[in-house]
C-alpha cells in the first residue's frame, strides 16, 4: 500500500471525533465519508485522498463501539490508521469488517513521520518504508488469526476449516 500521512499528534482519538454521534443515522457512506474526523478536524474531508494513511497517538478510536468510525475513514479514503496503540473494539471492527487495516508502531516511527510524508507499507514484511525521508520502520506484526481474517477480506468470509 502507498499513500500520504495525514499526522494527529494526540492520543485518544475517540470514536466521537472520528465520526460525531449525530451521525450515526447515517446509512449512505459515502455521506458519512464526508464526517470523518470532523470533531476533530472539519477539514479532513478536503484533505484526505484515496489510499492516504491517518497517523496518531495511542488509543486510537477509544470511546463507544460505533461500527462507524472504520466506515466512515475507510470511505472517505482512508486505507490504514498507525498508532502507537488502538481501543480493541475499534482494532476489530476495522479488521472484521475489512474497513481499513489498524497498524502499530514504535514511538521511533511515530516522531520520525510528518504530514504529507509518502509512506509504502508492506504487510509481508512488516515494514513501513517512508519514501519522503528514505526511512524504514517495523510494524507490528498481526497476529496468525488477524493475518488470516485479513487475507480472507474480513469476519464474514473468514473459513476456519481451510486453516
Amino acid at each position: 500500500m502507498k499513500g500520504n500521512v495525514i499526522k494527529y499528534e494526540i492520543d485518544n482519538i475517540d470514536t466521537d471525533v472520528i465520526i460525531p454521534g449525530q451521525y450515526l443515522k447515517v446509512h449512505d457512506y459515502a455521506e458519512l465519508a464526508t464526517h470523518a474526523m470532523e470533531g476533530l478536524d472539519p477539514h479532513f474531508h478536503s484533505k484526505v485522498k484515496s489510499g492516504d494513511f491517518v497517523l496518531a497517538g495511542k488509543n486510537f478510536g477509544c470511546g463507544s463501539s460505533r461500527e462507524h468510525a472504520p466506515i466512515a475513514l475507510s470511505c472517505s479514503g482512508v486505507k490504514a490508521v498507525l498508532a502507537l496503540s488502538f481501543a480493541r473494539i475499534f482494532y476489530r471492527n476495522s479488521v472484521d469488517g475489512a474497513f481499513l487495516l489498524p497498524i502499530e508502531i514504535e514511538e521511533h516511527a511515530y516522531k520520525s513521520i510528518s504530514e504529507g510524508d509518502e509512506l509504502d507499507i508492506d504487510i509481508s514484511a512488516n515494514q513501513i518504508r517512508n519514501n519522503t525521508k528514505n526511512q524504514t520502520y517495523k510494524m507490528k506484526p498481526f497476529s496468525e488469526i488477524i493475518g488470516k481474517i485479513i487475507a480472507a477480506g474480513g469476519l464474514f468470509k473468514y473459513k476456519p476449516e481451510q486453516d
